[in-house]
């Protein structure tokens, strides 16, 4: 069964959501340009992509390619760059910081301790994603309130997350369900990452992702080797005063 085929079940309001997703959108590229959407190549994701090339917004997309992400989503990663209206830029972590990293704690150091597994996403996200913002007044994300208690209070336009910069965070599926997500992408058949369809609902590095199994929490496969209770974040999507400790 696909992903399509579990999830696709758009709630009362989807199509209130999705009106406000594209206003957002719209009012993202004037009165916050310049602006840039992260991309993890997500469902969500994808679906915010498609959203900006089918308004023909100008507003560019990123995917961090840490070095480490699975074949299936540098496959996405070439499909969407050949069929995408709006520029699609890859960001890579410095080579020389990978290699010193590596060398020092080894390829498997982010199962020996979080401290470890922290430093390796700054040196392959954290430090990449700054570059990519460099210049931007404004980034536009995926998340969703839906998808943790972490996140469940996050807001439409968020211009706490960037104190410091003056940047803003614009979150238009914050409200979405996970079946709004499906939803769309079977009504306008979005190319997605088929992992989704092997049960893995949050998608990031190859060592640090697994499926997960019914009942479970959706972000679950995420660095499952440490405490349930531990936030399952980054540091891509905590606030810059926060992030050296994330």
């Amino acid at each position: 069964m696909s992903a399509i085929d579990l999830h696709a079940r758009p709630s009362a309001g989807f199509e209130t959501k999705l009106a406000e997703t594209r206003a957002l959108l719209r009012r993202a590229a004037t009165q916050f340009a310049p602006v840039t959407q992260a991309s993890s190549l997500g469902a969500g994701d994808v679906v915010i992509t498609h959203l900006i090339n089918d308004l023909s917004l100008d507003i560019p997309v990123f995917v961090l390619d840490t070095g480490m992400l699975h074949d299936e989503t540098l496959a996405l990663l070439e499909r969407t760059r050949a069929n995408s209206r709006t520029a699609v830029n890859v960001f890579r972590p410095l080579r020389e910081s990978v290699v010193h990293f590596v060398r020092r704690e080894g390829k498997d150091a982010m199962y020996r301790s979080i401290e470890l597994r922290k430093a390796c996403c700054h040196i392959r996200k954290v430090e990449p994603l700054e570059r990519a913002l460099a210049g931007q007044r404004a980034w536009i994300t995926g998340v969703r309130r839906e998808q943790s208690s972490a996140r469940a209070e996050v807001p439409l336009v968020d211009s706490r997350d960037e104190a410091g910069t003056q940047r803003v965070k614009l979150n238009p599926l914050a409200d979405w369900t996970w079946g709004d997500v499906w939803h769309y992408i079977k009504l306008r058949g979005v190319d997605y990452n088929p992992l989704h369809d092997r049960f893995y609902p949050s998608i990031g590095c190859a060592p640090c992702t697994r499926a997960i199994s019914l009942g479970e929490d959706f972000r679950a496969g995420r660095w499952w080797w440490e405490d349930g209770d531990t936030a399952k974040e980054c540091g891509l999507h905590v606030a810059n005063t926060d992030r050296e400790n994330a």
